[in-house]
């Protein structure tokens, strides 16, 4: 989609890069929280057996909308590293990159103990 975008929008000077407009450690901790929801929700509604798979694609949906809401004025809510990695490219800056690789990581870990400690009480 980016190089789409590069060539149909030229002009365009970062094709939706995600830099923070909040210090660096905030960026980290929002991007982690951001995806410490989303992991959980898909771990909870993918794959556990308990769930209403119907309601899979809803609730992952409305967890990335939210995500987006509460997080794209404050570091381009990410949440995933291929969706910063793409624009940086294009974008040639890579100086924030590395939040949106490393929380990510950190988010999902996380989501994953706690997901996997709650069901298993």
């Amino acid at each position: 989609a980016i190089a789409i975008l590069s060539v149909i929008l030229p002009q365009m000077a970062n094709y939706g890069l995600t830099l923070p407009r909040v210090p660096i450690l905030a960026a980290v901790i929002w991007e982690t929280i951001l995806t410490f929801f989303l992991m959980f929700v898909i771990i909870a509604v993918a794959t556990d057996s308990k769930a209403h798979v119907a309601m899979a694609g809803a609730a992952i949906g409305g967890t990335v909308l939210l995500g987006a809401i509460l997080g794209a004025n404050l570091t381009g809510a990410s949440m995933n590293p291929a969706r910063s990695l793409a624009p940086a490219l294009f974008a040639a800056d890579f100086s924030s990159l590395w939040i949106y690789f490393l929380s990510p990581v950190i988010g999902a870990s996380l989501a994953a103990l706690v997901y996997e400690k709650i069901r298993t009480v």
